[in-house]
């Protein structure tokens, strides 16, 4: 599928989804930032995990859509995935109250944690041309910017390793293709969808994986 600069917004009669992932090779801080478009509603979702700090999981499944699709507000929630350079430069933002997790498999039931104010303010550049993948598209760059959490202060990423998905289609994309792991830091963001099932992030020196099914790590 060629992949051209008017594929990054939303594809009429269909689904859409785009998610932005970052990290640091050595573990210490990581986000993940995503929203999909089912008609009138979206649902966001995203994790930030800081050195020595649990997990900060943050979804919302019914959110109001806006005429503006890269904005997504809802309560105690204003998040955005703005392209500003088509194939180029985006940026990844969000203001809202997520929950620490001491257990990641929290994420996966009522998630009850600790109310934490969150915010993100980061800028996504290109290093690559985007390649097709099922649905879509993918493509790798750098990040800069700040995480805050609250009772943590400010974390600043300087070119960042990074990863982009843009998927669609009139159903819906399936869960994020990531590849299988079973060795990986133990460090996770487990996210469950309706409809499609349990997206089990893991962190690996080369950025986001997908956890074995049967939950076996090797640290």
């Amino acid at each position: 599928m060629p992949v051209s600069a008017t594929d990054e917004g939303p594809h009429e009669g269909c689904v859409d989804e785009w998610v932005f992932a970052t990290w640091e090779p050595d573990g210490g801080t990581a986000v993940v930032s995503g929203h999909r478009r089912l008609g009138r509603r979206v649902w966001y979702w995203s994790a930030v995990l800081l050195r020595d700090a649990p997990l900060v999981h943050i979804i919302d499944l019914d959110v109001r859509a806006r005429p503006d699709w890269s904005l997504v507000k809802g309560e105690q929630l204003w998040a955005e995935h703005v392209c500003e350079v088509p194939m180029g430069q985006w940026t990844i933002g969000n203001e809202t109250v997520g929950t620490a997790l001491d257990d990641p498999d929290e994420a996966l039931g009522r998630a009850h944690g600790t109310p934490t104010p969150v915010a993100i303010d980061l800028e996504w550049y290109a290093t690559d041309d985007a390649t097709t993948v099922t649905d879509g598209y993918s493509q790798d760059g750098v990040v800069h910017g700040v995480i805050e959490l609250a009772g943590h202060g400010t974390t600043a990423l300087v070119e960042a390793p990074a990863r982009r998905w843009h998927r669609w289609s009139p159903e819906g994309p399936g869960l994020l293709d990531l590849p299988e792991v079973v060795a990986h830091s133990g460090r996770r963001a487990p996210f469950a969808f309706p409809g499609l099932g349990v997206l089990d992030m893991v962190l690996t020196p080369s950025g986001w994986c997908r956890r074995r099914p049967d939950g076996v790590a090797s640290r």
